[in-house]
């Protein structure tokens, strides 16, 4: 692709050298860089890519991107210099593979907790409705019914219109997409043209990250406050900073609520283990999610439904027919009537709404015993917190290790032990292989007992050392039945 139009939608300080050249691929990894690409060097958290634009000029980088030039000044490369290289690369990547979010409905999901199962379900809710389409997400990317795997809650610009492309060429109309606070705080989805935008709720995270609620609040509003006039934003009306989304967004204003009057509303009439009869904008629907987490997930999932104009009694049959997403409040039921919930509750809040939802349908006096911990080389602060919800909610916890990463388990578990007062800790447990902490919950269990597995949900690994080693728990809750028949 020639040069000039490459850079054409990019804001541009300076440009040194030949502006008329031939791209043959673009990088921000200067190790992928060959003869004729252009290497945009982005200042990254850990790693600035300023300090590797020499390595990639060696390797036969004819353009650079920076914010700032380097020391030594190739004659035969173009330096383009940008106010923000994260920005421009993301301009640049859809560029490259030809603006894709324009030939799709792209809907962006960003919260704390629920991205993923509400970008799930619309991306689910479109194919049941007849229509193509795609989801980037955390626990898989989809073009169509075909799999992509994938490592990050927003892949980095090139990697998301890469997957724009792929799902515009299977011919697909619409695209459900997850949008972390890391990217929007990154710029990963600069350049990517949205038709809607949805906010779930915001509760403490990634504040390893952002440092501050404040920074990550922000990080999530940027996100409305870049969506085009043609868009629509829909917001949680019930969460204290669900209005602030939409202070500074130029795209239609909508809400949706289980509390109050919103222009689309959900009411729990009815719920078990198993699901939850719905009222939606007064019509009352089956569902096979439980929990009021989980009410706020599909009222918001209607609400995008009726704003990307779909009629609104086939997105209602849609909505009953769809099924939990795989480590968001799975059930498993063992012979002796015993039912473990595994989910991917990893936050404070997450973990409250999770065995809210158990005691809901159980009643206050059902036994819980959940099995929880907490990542290492994250958010130190959430730990104390997490211990203290399970505790509350349950009559026995058992703290166990989660993905510790670089960190020594045993310290994370101290952590959590924290938040725990005297009568609190003589209901729990501390068993730091998790394997055998979901054993020990399965032999603890009587008929009736509801067991929350939580922190991991999808993931088939155990990140230890930066090595990631098999681990299910899914996979683990059906041995331990099975073994306790």
């Amino acid at each position: 692709m020639q040069l000039n139009k490459l850079l054409s939608p990019v804001e541009i300080s300076e440009i040194i050298g030949c502006g008329d050249k031939e791209i043959t691929g673009v990088t921000a990894d200067s190790r992928q860089v060959r003869d004729g690409y252009m290497f945009v060097a982005v200042p990254g958290v850990s790693v600035d890519g300023h300090a590797y634009i020499h390595k990639a000029q060696e390797s036969g980088a004819s353009v650079v991107v920076c914010e700032r030039l380097p020391e030594q000044i190739s004659s035969s490369v173009t330096y383009v210099v940008v106010p923000s290289s994260a920005i421009a690369l993301g301009y640049i990547a859809s560029e490259w593979w030809g603006n894709p979010s324009r030939e799709l409905h792209l809907v962006g999901v960003t919260g704390t907790n629920g991205k993923t199962t509400t970008a799930t379900l619309i991306y689910e809710m479109a194919r049941l409705l007849g229509y193509k389409a795609g989801l980037l997400s955390t626990v898989c990317n989809y073009v169509e019914s075909t799999p992509y795997h994938t490592d990050h809650t927003t892949p980095d610009p090139l990697t998301i219109n890469e997957m724009l492309r792929k799902m515009a060429d299977a011919g697909c109309d619409y695209c459900a997409m997850e949008v972390s606070s890391h990217a929007a705080h990154q710029h990963r989805i600069a350049g990517l043209h949205f038709a809607g935008g949805i906010f779930t709720n915001l509760t403490r995270d990634h504040l390893d990250y952002h440092k501050t609620v404040e920074a990550y609040l922000n990080a999530k509003k940027s996100f409305f406050d870049n969506l085009p006039a043609t868009a629509f934003a829909l917001t949680n009306a019930d969460d204290k900073v669900g209005e602030v989304m939409l202070q500074n967004t130029e795209a239609s204003r909508h809400t949706y609520s289980l509390r109050s009057e919103a222009d689309f509303t959900g009411r729990i009439v009815e719920q078990r283990l198993d699901g939850t009869l719905l009222s939606l904008n007064g019509v009352e629907v089956e569902t096979m999610f439980t929990g009021k987490f989980n009410a706020y997930n599909l009222t918001a999932v209607y609400g995008a439904g009726i704003l990307l104009g779909w009629e609104r009694d086939s997105v209602l049959r849609a909505i009953s027919a769809l099924v939990p997403v795989a480590g968001r409040f799975q059930a498993f039921h063992s012979p002796k009537g015993v039912t473990a919930i595994v989910d991917y509750a990893h936050t404070p809040d997450a973990v409250v709404n999770v065995l809210q939802a158990i005691r809901e349908v159980i009643g206050q006096n059902g036994e819980v015993i959940t099995v929880v911990g907490a990542g290492g080389n994250r958010d130190k602060g959430k730990r104390p917190i997490m211990a203290r919800e399970a505790a509350a909610r349950s009559q026995r916890v058992i703290l166990t290790s989660d993905n510790p990463r670089f960190e020594e388990p045993e310290d994370i578990l101290a952590d959590m032990e924290e938040g725990l007062d005297d009568e609190a800790r003589t209901r729990t447990l501390h068993i730091t292989d998790r394997r055998q902490a979901i054993r020990t919950a399965v032999a603890l269990a009587r008929p009736g007992t509801v067991i929350l597995i939580a922190g991991k949900g999808h993931e088939d690994y155990q990140e230890v050392k930066g090595v990631k080693h098999h681990f299910d728990d899914r996979e683990e809750v059906k041995s331990a039945f099975s073994e306790n028949n």
